[in-house]
């Protein structure tokens, strides 16, 4: 076969063989074909440079180098104007001169690369019809300027070029094609590139010739060589492309292919496809009922066949037919009677020779009951996951976690013997993996997966895993340990299973398992460690100082070595021991890791072994610290170790750190509040004359120790304590306090008022006139009281506290007008104390009334702004008072001026409507999320709501942010009083005792009143609660 292009861009496809077909043969083809006449035929090319040439056209084809499957490509002349087509010529082509009044004429095929005008439609003129082709959607090429490809383009007529004659009369020629309109541009080809135009007049002669043969014959060897390869890889992407794609006929190839086994009379029996469009379905209501008894029974007596008379028919003489044959079946008696039939099966199944059952007559109902019913989604991964293991184990079946993992996917399944023989498999071919080997001991039943792990150990003796599990599968303790060894013979090596075997072992046999067990693995320190602990005290010591010859860099023998001396009350050695055993290891090259020391003390404590602790602490606590960051280091350590509740720890580390700081008060403190919460009245008391020994001029650390001795008990020591203190301190305002305090506590009132006469003698300060002024409120004194109060206040006149107690009095003693004075002349020296203002303003309503009493608050708010307590106090009155539209005016203004106030955002919580107070306290905690009085008022929505647990969690937040205000332990107190048991109730009380509140506005009026100042806090805490109940009683009348 011979492929011919002609100028049209199509590829003519001629069935000849150039080994017997002559060229005119071939040419006569073409005429054929294309009705091109033969003597146009004359320009055929096997390559732009081998045009087919040759003097008798009765030369085959194979002899012009044609070769089967070759393109040959035919050039045509065109012809313009009134030229006559001319023969071929053989030789030199004579070139035919254009007339010169005659203008050159275009090539006839011209319009084909021109535009066509707008809205043209060829044939439009003969009646057709424009149409769209697929080459007008597909990327379609013009027609190729057919002038440009003649002759002269290509370098001339005939003859002209390399191989095509000599240039001579041709320049005549191409001098008609310059004026034909010739570029220069156009000597490029696509295929010879610019050799077309370089080489035009070159003679092609024999050498060229021999190299053309020659290039051509390397093409075809290189054509060869590559023919395979490029066949190969060809071949392997079609492969691979049908493989991804695959046609719906190549599926179903395989199923093809086994129809020839179907029989004629299968062939018959496929059933007709038929129409199922929904267009010709009918949607029909179809409905199920249950069958009628009446109709089964007929059925049943259809199909009945009867052998025998019944005694009706023969005391007849069978000629009569009685009316009833059989009497009608009850149903419901035949689903008893199944039911019958499957306990029977059940219990049969249960009473088996063997005494084992795999049916549970009891659980079997219950266990289809409680089958899972698996979704079509999950049954469809498991298909996929399926598939995919069993392609992994198929293509890698010496791949472990392939067999592991296809086994499991079965036993989800549900299908354990599958799995079973999956992982059989996987055993199999992957004897010497050990997690294929345990998978199948998982799987196997208890009866079977003892021979598993028996097969297991076989096959991998080396496998530590595999003889722990095969340890576990047995139930006697005795058992174990000989499979254990058994192990131990094959692995002596193996610290796993010397540890198994000896927790098995009995004392003594695990002090004989273990001296085996450091011999096969001395590099182990947890078998020394074991072995010393069980052995003697003497021996104990040779065997870690044999570990300490194995493992000199090993600190846990040297910690074990102290606790061993310790244990056996040699407590002198063990800081040597510690000492010395940190030099060993530094000399050893091993770097001291202060933390991990740390930890093994915090371990040691809790050991029980205090003075290795402490050793440890000592010898390591500064190593790695800078000098000037030593004391804020170890104070850390030690609340670190505080919070971790490593008390010892802590102690000792304060211990070392006071006898390198023995001047620093921060330090002794901190020692003594350990003391205090953590020690005894005895090591607190030690602490803290050690403390005073060493900083006398510390007034807290003289005070401190007098009030562990008042708390004690011994008032005594208490006061021996106050005088070194003031001996040592001797114009010290804090220690005259304490022992009035002292004395005034404990009902000596005479001593209290002679040591404040003392101290106001010698110069005291606005403190000791107050606390003189109310030890004689106390005493009922109230000419002294005033005395006192009026020399003070000549004294210290802006100390707001002595002109607030002067009104108070005079309030007391009922002169009104006074009491107004004092508090006036208070203001004047002290215009931004609030609590002066807000007396003289309930002053002024007791007196006068609200309008008087809303003048001074307004003037308190314009002197003090941006003051919550003046703003809730004037809300507070205008309610008391029935004006609700003025207080929540005034509640307003107040939030928009603080609004960061928590005692505001509680107030109108309470204020605002029940329906309304969820969203106002959402609002509340928004501003201040953190503030108590917000947190205790959201408390008590909760507990209104009945919602105990959140109002307990809130309450005790209210009472953790602010322990010092004792309305909220009050509420607290009360809450669980109503809503919780003995022991919580319990519990807030001694939390409130410990914390001894002092502020808050209920607490504060109860616990400051003259017939309550010596009362403890358990009892303002009762008195407090009464107040908060009549409070909730008036509130609940006034709603009524």
């Amino acid at each position: 076969m011979v492929f011919i292009s002609i100028p049209n861009q199509n590829t003519l496809s001629l069935t000849l063989d150039p080994n017997t077909t002559t060229l005119h043969s071939l040419k006569l083809s073409v005429h054929h074909k294309t009705q091109i006449p033969i003597h146009h035929l004359h320009r055929i090319y096997l390559s732009q440079s081998h045009p087919l040439r040759s003097q008798n056209d009765a030369v085959l084809l194979s002899n012009l180098h044609v070769t089967p499957f070759s393109t040959l490509t035919l050039h045509l002349p065109l012809l313009g104007g009134t030229q006559t087509p001319t023969p071929t010529p053989i030789t030199t082509p004579i070139p035919i001169p254009t007339p010169p009044s005659i203008p050159p004429s275009k090539p006839k095929l011209d319009f084909l690369n021109s535009k066509p005008p707008p809205n043209y439609v060829a044939g439009l003129g003969r009646g057709a019809t424009g149409f769209t082709t697929r080459s007008d959607i597909g990327p379609a090429r013009a027609a190729p300027d057919l002038p440009d490809r003649t002759a002269a383009t290509i370098g001339g007529p005939s003859g002209m070029g390399r191989g095509r004659g000599k240039p001579g009369d041709e320049d005549e020629e191409a001098d008609d094609a310059d004026e034909k309109g010739y570029d220069e541009n156009q000597k490029f080809d696509e295929f010879e590139g610019n050799d077309v135009g370089l080489f035009a007049s070159a003679e092609y002669d024999e050498e060229d010739k021999e190299a053309d043969a020659v290039w051509e014959a390397i093409d075809k060897r290189m054509d060869s060589r590559r023919k395979d390869r490029r066949e190969a890889r060809l071949k392997q992407e079609i492969e691979k492309y049908r493989a991804s794609n695959p046609k719906i006929t190549e599926q179903f190839a395989d199923l093809k292919r086994k129809l020839y086994t179907l029989s004629a009379q299968e062939w018959d029996s496929i059933p007709e496809i038929g129409d199922y469009s929904l267009r010709n379905k009918k949607k029909r209501f179809e409905s199920f009922v249950p069958v009628p008894d009446t109709l089964l029974e007929k059925a049943r007596q259809e199909q009945e066949h009867v052998t025998a008379l019944d005694p009706k028919s023969r005391a007849a003489g069978g000629t009569e037919t009685p009316w009833s044959q059989t009497p009608v079946t009850d149903l419901t008696a035949v689903g008893e009677g199944r039911g019958t039939v499957l306990s029977l099966k059940l219990d049969r199944l249960s009473d088996s020779v063997s005494g084992q059952t795999v049916v549970d007559p009891k659980g079997y109902l219950t266990d289809l009951k409680s089958m899972k019913i698996t979704s079509d989604a999950e049954i469809s991964d498991i298909k996929k996951a399926r598939l995919l293991l069993k392609s992994v184990t198929q293509t890698n079946p010496k791949h472990p976690p392939g067999w592991i993992a296809a086994a499991r996917l079965e036993e989800v399944a549900g299908k354990i013997q599958a799995a079973r023989q999956l992982i059989q498999k996987g055993c199999e071919e992957c004897p010497k993996n050990e997690d294929v080997w345990l998978e199948a001991c998982r799987l196997a039943s208890p009866d079977e997966a003892k021979a598993v792990i028996a097969k297991g150990v076989k096959s991998i003796p080396n496998s530590v895993k595999l003889w722990l599990q095969a340890a576990k599968l047995e139930h006697d303790d005795m058992n174990k340990s000989r499979v254990l060894r058994k192990g131990l013979e094959f692995i002596p090596d193996s610290v796993r299973l010397w540890k198994a075997v000896v927790e098995l072992a009995s004392e003594e046999d695990a002090r004989l398992l273990l001296h085996r067990a450091v011999e096969c693995c001395p590099l182990h320190v947890e078998l020394w460690l074991a072995l010393a602990r069980l052995e003697t005290y003497e021996h104990s010591k040779k065997v870690l100082n044999k570990a300490r010859e194995r493992l000199p860099k090993e600190p846990a023998i040297w910690i074990t070595a102290a606790k061993l001396e310790e244990a056996n009350g040699n407590t002198g050695m063990v800081g040597k021991i510690i000492e010395r055993g940190i030099r060993a290891l530094q000399r050893e090259g091993l770097a001291i890791d202060r933390e991990a020391w740390m930890r093994e003390a915090e371990a040691a404590e809790r050991a029980g072994s205090v003075v290795t602790c402490q050793a440890i602490v000592k010898n390591t606590i500064g190593i790695g610290v800078e000098e000037e960051d030593r004391k804020r280091t170890w104070v850390a350590d030690a609340e670190e170790c505080k919070k971790r509740g490593s008390i010892e720890t802590a102690r000792a580390i304060y211990a070392h750190a006071l006898s390198v700081f023995l001047t620093k008060k921060s330090i002794w403190l901190k020692a003594a509040q350990l003391e205090k919460s953590h020690g005894t009245r005895e090591s607190l008391d030690a602490l803290l004359r050690k403390a005073v020994t060493y900083r006398p001029q510390a007034e807290v650390l003289w005070l401190m120790g007098a009030k562990e001795k008042w708390l004690a008990g011994d008032v005594p020591a208490a006061r021996a304590i106050l005088q070194e203190a003031y001996a040592a301190i001797p114009n010290s305002e804090e220690i005259w306090l304490a022992a009035f305090k002292l004395e005034f506590e404990n009902h000596e009132p005479e001593r209290a008022r002679m040591l404040l006469a003392k101290a106001r003698e010698r110069g005291g300060t606005e403190r000791v006139w107050m606390k003189s002024a109310i030890v004689e409120r106390e005493l009922g004194n109230t000419n002294e009281e005033r005395r006192l109060l009026d020399e003070g206040l000549k004294h210290f006149p802006s100390f707001f506290k002595l002109w607030l107690m002067l009104g108070q009095l005079e309030e007391r003693l009922g002169h009104l007008e006074k009491a107004k004075e004092a508090y006036e002349l208070g203001l004047k020296h002290c215009p931004n104390c609030i609590y002066l203002w807000l007396s003289l303003a309930n002053l002024e309503e007791k007196m006068i009334g609200l309008s008087k009493a809303r003048a001074v608050l307004t003037m308190a708010r314009k002197k003090n702004p941006q003051n919550p307590e003046l703003w809730l106090a004037a809300v507070r009155a205008e309610m008391r008072h029935g004006n609700k539209k003025e207080s929540d005016i005034l509640m307003a203004k107040a939030l928009q001026e603080c609004p960061n106030s928590g005692i505001l955002w509680a107030a109108s919580i309470e204020m605002v409507p029940r329906p309304q107070r969820k969203s106002k306290s959402m609002d509340a905690l928004k501003k201040c999320d953190h503030d108590p009085h917000v947190i205790a008022a959201v408390a008590k929505l909760f507990w209104h709501d009945r919602k105990v647990d959140k109002a307990r969690t809130w309450l005790n937040r209210a009472v953790t942010l602010a322990p010092d205000i004792g309305d909220f332990w009050a509420l607290y107190y009360k809450f669980e009083l109503q809503h919780g048991n003995e022991d919580n109730q319990k519990d807030v009380l001694k939390r409130c005792i410990a914390a001894e509140p002092k502020h808050g506005e209920k607490w504060q009026a109860i616990s400051k009143a003259v017939e309550n100042s010596h009362q403890p806090t358990e009892a303002i805490l009762k008195k407090v609660l009464v107040v908060l109940g009549k409070e909730e009683s008036a509130a609940e009348n006034s709603k009524q």
